[in-house]
C-alpha cells in the first residue's frame, strides 16, 4: 500500500515514523509512506500557501493553487481522472468520523492520499473537485491535521499483513469487530492477594473464548453501548445482553 501525506510542515512526521507500527510496516515493504512539501508547489519567494478569504472575516484559507499541483505531481488529479484503487481525502472537522472499519476500509486501497488541511480550511473547490471524502478523528479543534493524518496512518499499517506478528491480535482489538475488547491479565497470577479469574487458568479453550467474548459484550454495554447497534452478534450475544439489561435495571434505584 502507498499512503502519501501532503503537508506544509513534512519535518513533523519524521519522529514517529522512525518507531512503532509504522516503522515496520516500511522496512517489510508493505507500506510505502511518501511526504509531500505543499510548498514546494508555490511559485512566488515567499512559497506562499494561503490567503485571506473572500468576504472578509478572520483567520485565513488555503490556496487551491498549491494542492493541485502537489496531487498532480502523485497522478491523482481531478477524481474524473483518477486511477482506481486510490483515494484522496482532506482532514476536516466536517467529516465523517475515522474508526476502525474505515481503517479495515481504507487498508485494502493501493493509494491514500491524505492532504493535511490547516488554518480556516481549503478552499471549497478543492473539496468539490479534488477529494473523494473528508475525515475527523473526534469533535475537538487541532492546529492542523498532520496529527489526524498520523493517526490513519498508524491505524493503517498495522492492518498490513505481516506487520503484527499475529494478525489474530490484531482481530481481537477493540472496535476490529465492533465491540471493545474484554480485559487481559498475565503473571503472577496472585499479586497481594488480587487473583487473576479461574477460567482463564482452566485450560478449557472454549470457555475462555466465551469469558472473554462476554466480558466484551459486558465492557461494550457499560461504557459504549453505541457500539452494540452495529456489531456483529451471535444469538448467543444478544442473549448476554439481555441478561445484563435485567441485571443493570435491577441495579438501578426503585424512581420515589
Amino acid at each position: 500500500m502507498r499512503l502519501s501525506l501532503v503537508t506544509i510542515f513534512p519535518d513533523w512526521f519524521s519522529g514517529a515514523f522512525a518507531d512503532g507500527m509504522i516503522r515496520v510496516a516500511v522496512e517489510k515493504q508493505k507500506l510505502q509512506v511518501d511526504v509531500v512539501n505543499l510548498r514546494d508547489f508555490t511559485d512566488d519567494p515567499h512559497r506562499t500557501v494561503d490567503d485571506s478569504p473572500f468576504g472578509g472575516g478572520p483567520g485565513m484559507v488555503m490556496k487551491i493553487e498549491p494542492i493541485d499541483r502537489a496531487l498532480a505531481s502523485l497522478n491523482v488529479g481531478e477524481k474524473s481522472a483518477r486511477p482506481a484503487g486510490t483515494r484522496v481525502l482532506l482532514t476536516s472537522p466536517q467529516g465523517r468520523r475515522f474508526d476502525q472499519r474505515t481503517a479495515i476500509e481504507w487498508a485494502a486501497l493501493d493509494h491514500l492520499v491524505i492532504v493535511c488541511g490547516r488554518y480556516k480550511g481549503v478552499d471549497e473547490r478543492v473539496a468539490e473537485r479534488f477529494i473523494d471524502e473528508e475525515f475527523s478523528i473526534g469533535d475537538f479543534v487541532l492546529s492542523g491535521g498532520e496529527p489526524a493524518a498520523l493517526v490513519v496512518t498508524d491505524a493503517l499499517a498495522r492492518l498490513q499483513p505481516d506487520v503484527v506478528g499475529r494478525f489474530d491480535s490484531v482481530e481481537s482489538d477493540s472496535f476490529h469487530s465492533g465491540l471493545l475488547d474484554c480485559a487481559y491479565w498475565t503473571r503472577p497470577a496472585d499479586y497481594k492477594g488480587w487473583s487473576v479469574p479461574e477460567v482463564l487458568m482452566s485450560g478449557h479453550h472454549a470457555n475462555i473464548e466465551r469469558a472473554r467474548r462476554e466480558e466484551a459484550l459486558r465492557r461494550t454495554f457499560d461504557r459504549r453501548p453505541d457500539l452494540l447497534a452495529t456489531a456483529d452478534l451471535t444469538s448467543a450475544d444478544r442473549k448476554f445482553l439481555r441478561t445484563l439489561e435485567r441485571e443493570r435495571a435491577q441495579e438501578r434505584p426503585a424512581e420515589q
